[in-house]
């Protein structure tokens, strides 16, 4: 059975739907039978696609993330998926708070699985520019590569 992941920041239109493509590609190259999602902790952006400077970072690694829609973490998503991954301590708090008694999931901060990074978080690009994007993207890059070496070990 499918490992399955969900990456989760506050809009899910910035940094998470950054983190399933990064995650998505380097699971593709390892040949690991993942199940992938993204999703937010707000509702404002449900329905819309990344943000473009998120879709403009993704293209530059050769990803296409422009059919990708925001949607909100359901009660669901903590009896589906094996890892939910907050992109910030917020995140993880607002997780934390609202995952059911009966949760499955290992809820983590993306950047503990990181080596020397644990309990930071990936910085909301929304309010930056281009820079701030490809910053996200080199934080979910290390971190995707490091679970895609975790779960290889598994």
């Amino acid at each position: 059975m499918a490992t399955s992941l969900l990456f989760v920041c506050l809009g899910n239109i910035c940094r998470s739907p950054l983190a399933e493509a990064a995650f998505r590609d380097a699971a593709e190259r390892a040949a690991l039978d993942v199940h992938v999602d993204s999703a937010g902790t707000g509702e404002w952006h449900v329905g819309h696609p990344p943000d473009p400077r998120s879709q403009e970072v993704a293209a530059r690694h050769g990803i296409d993330i422009s059919g990708y829609r925001a949607r909100r973490v359901s009660p669901g998503d903590f009896r589906t998926f094996d890892y939910m991954l907050a992109l910030d301590p917020e995140n993880l708090r607002d997780l934390i708070a609202i995952a059911p008694s009966d949760t499955s999931a290992e809820i983590s901060l993306l950047l503990d699985h990181v080596p020397g990074r644990r309990g930071q978080g990936v910085r909301d690009p929304y309010y930056g520019g281009v820079a701030d994007f490809d910053t996200v993207w080199n934080d979910v890059t290390a971190a995707a590569d490091a679970l895609v070496a975790k779960l290889s070990r598994e």
